[in-house]
């Protein structure tokens, strides 16, 4: 999607380049990057969270996301002395069957008693050591090398659950447990790799729907399972904009020592006696879709799971199922045991513009006016940040019903007059762009650019898909993704990293697909089978495979969430991966993968498209010190002590689809060992 995007980024180096050496054609500057910032004054620091540990347990370092170390090592201070410790390699292509293209290494280890565990693109799970990265076992579950063509190989991260009722040393004491993408739920004994053979059968449960697949990769799972008590609980991925009829996005639980399902839960309403079905009409009997791609949060207090549902099939149309569409785009709190619904809370009404909840919700305690509320805090795909009481699911940051466009909209389309919108702090990036804003490195890509906004629909969030075509921004990437949030609860800060990028989306008509796809060869279209139009999307980029929204088009971001206001915002990513002469400026790149905090006043993060692991001052954002990976970091960090050192350590395979530097490394930083 965003292949030729990064290609082009090094133009603006020649180009910038070229301008320093006297070339006339340049009229750009790009300024002083922390002019790209807005600063303020940090909170008060209050107590650091009691519930934090020096461990990282579970792939959003606890169950409820908050991606928050207590480890304290590594400070402000001596962060520049942080060196490699080790490097694992995953081997993940020694296959070559196995597609490096299909490929994001997206994973988070965890840390399971004495071994970090992780998950490699295809399923391989590897346990190694915390401090030297020495391989201690490996499970291959034989996921077929080519049953995914068109979808990308992941895996993000892996979950453990310890048998209270189980002896010591007895086999499966501790499970790990991994969703593939073959669609199959795993438990692996911790200690030996071997399968628990008491789960399912022998130590698997197939998850794919009764539905026939279109193809073997449609139905994947890719997030790590979350674990409430005794049970398991799992989301999906189904492969976007195919048909109408697809794939239930059910939720699945299942009790963790037997594989038996406990229960299921589906976002879309098939009951008739539910009343969230009049919110669908008839569409309830014939969409699919609304599932739960993303990470799963826990809190073990209420024993409730959060679910970040997606949008209905398919995403570019919604005329089939008219109405506000509820669950769907929805934070949903269910009772872990049963599955029983205790509140949801939707963030886009009918949603036609594929913003499904990308995020784990984050469960959060925040001090307001002295006193401690728990709250859940979503961030989204398109820029803004709800947050929400843990109880009711009620605002906690008031939200409003505000008129959205209307024009345009495809004939059979009934779009929600109104979506709703967090009063503060607003959106984090940009919802539109002005011709005469258009980006460009010379006069006519610039005059290409404008041109090209000029053509698209484009009033702004929510303009309706439409076959003059629409300018998306953000993008269908985000906005926010699915590196999700850190949070440091002493000083109110949610930390998220953001994209500025736009897409055109253009709605077909069913019977010119074909020679549409036949037309544009290299782009995306999509049938949406059943549905009246298809689509194609594509980065709203110049012929130079530059993006047409001016920079920078990668930020990290921090936000008191009690308040609603923006603290910082900075520039993330630069051009020195794809620089002649590695000249780094600082455009920000398009970034996927998230953010981690630590109780020394740190911020790590990777994400960003040109091969850097950095560390930012919590309190100001600014970089304190950096480092080139031999891959691109489409992953989120972890950290832990072990044996009286901290370690931090972050996945870098790449991402093939980004054409980003790829490879199969876990790296880990420590500070100087003591002589």
């Amino acid at each position: 999607m965003l292949r030729m995007v990064l290609i082009g980024l090094a133009v603006v180096v020649i180009a910038i380049a070229g301008s320093l050496l006297g070339g006339s054609m340049i009229w750009w500057a790009m300024g002083t990057p922390d002019d790209l910032s807005i600063d303020g004054t940090a909170a008060a620091v209050a107590p650091a969270d009691p519930a934090a540990t020096e461990g990282w347990p579970a792939y959003g370092g606890d169950a409820g996301g908050s991606r928050y170390s207590a480890a304290n090592q590594i400070t402000r201070e001596n962060v520049g002395q942080l060196q490699v410790a080790w490097q694992y390699r995953t081997r993940a292509f020694e296959d070559p069957k196995r597609d490096i293209e299909d490929t994001a290494f997206e994973n988070t280890p965890i840390l399971v008693g004495d071994k970090l565990i992780l998950c490699s693109p295809f399923n391989d799970v590897i346990a190694i050591d915390p401090g030297t990265g020495a391989e201690k076992w490996r499970y291959d579950p034989g996921v077929a090398p080519d049953r995914n063509p068109g979808n990308q190989n992941i895996c993000r991260g892996v979950s453990q659950w310890t048998d209270a009722a189980a002896p010591d040393g007895a086999p499966c004491k501790t499970s790990i447990f991994m969703g593939t993408i073959d669609a199959r739920l795993l438990a692996i004994d911790a200690q030996t790799g071997q399968r628990c053979a008491a789960f399912g059968a022998n130590g698997e449960v197939g998850l794919a729907p009764e539905m026939k697949l279109v193809w073997p990769g449609e139905f994947q799972i890719t997030s790590a399972p979350a674990i409430v008590g005794d049970v398991v609980v799992v989301g999906s991925a189904i492969s976007d904009n195919n048909r109408v009829e697809a794939p239930h996005g059910a939720v699945t639980a299942l009790d963790a020592r037997t594989g038996d399902v406990v229960w299921v839960f589906d976002p879309v309403p098939r009951n008739v006696d539910d009343p969230a079905r009049a919110t669908w009409k008839d569409g309830a009997d014939r969409v699919g879709h609304a599932n739960v791609w993303s990470t799963i949060s826990v809190d073990h207090k209420r024993g409730w799971v959060f679910l970040p549902t997606s949008s209905p099939s398919p995403d570019f149309f919604g005329g089939l199922r008219p109405g506000d569409n509820k669950h769907a785009n929805s934070v949903v709190a269910l009772e872990g045991a049963t599955g029983k619904l205790i509140w949801s809370f939707q963030t886009v009404h009918h949603d036609v513009w594929d913003y499904d909840l990308p995020a784990q919700p984050g469960l959060y305690t925040l001090t307001i006016d002295g006193a401690q509320r728990e709250v859940v805090v979503q961030v989204t795909k398109t820029g803004l940040v709800f947050v929400l009481d843990r109880d009711t699911g009620e605002p906690v940051i008031p939200v409003e019903e505000r008129p959205v466009p209307q024009d345009g909209a495809a004939p059979g389309e009934v779009l929600s007059p109104t979506q709703p919108f967090p009063v503060r702090p607003g959106m984090l990036v940009p919802d539109r762009v002005n011709p005469d804003d258009a980006f460009g490195v010379t006069i006519f890509d610039k005059a290409e650019c404008a041109a090209k906004i000029r053509k698209l629909k484009a009033d702004g969030l929510y303009t309706p898909p439409t076959e003059q075509g629409t300018l998306f921004l953000p993008f269908t990437g985000g906005g926010a993704n699915w590196g999700s949030t850190a949070f440091d609860a002493s000083r109110n800060l949610v930390i998220v990293n953001v994209n500025n990028i736009a897409h055109e989306i253009r709605l077909i008509p069913a019977d010119q697909v074909q020679a549409v796809r036949e037309a544009l060869e290299d782009s995306e279209v999509a049938p949406q089978r059943g549905a009246p139009f298809g689509m194609t999307r594509a980065v709203l980029a110049s012929s130079l495979d530059l993006p047409c929204t001016p920079p920078p088009w990668g930020m990290l971001v921090a936000v008191d969430a009690a308040k609603g206001e923006i603290v910082w915002r900075k520039v993330l990513g630069d051009t020195r991966d794809l620089a002649p002469m590695g000249l780094a400026i600082k455009t920000g790149t398009p970034n996927l993968g998230g953010p981690i905090v630590t109780a020394g006043g740190l911020v790590f993060i990777g994400a960003s498209f040109d091969s850097q692991f950095r560390a930012f001052d919590i309190d100001t954002g600014k970089v304190l010190w950096s480092d080139t990976l031999p891959a691109s970091a489409q992953a989120t960090p972890m950290t832990y002590m072990w044996q009286g050192r901290q370690y931090v350590v972050i996945a870098n395979g790449g991402y093939g689809n980004f054409d980003s530097r790829m490879g199969d490394y876990v790296t880990a930083y420590a500070l100087p060992a003591s002589p």
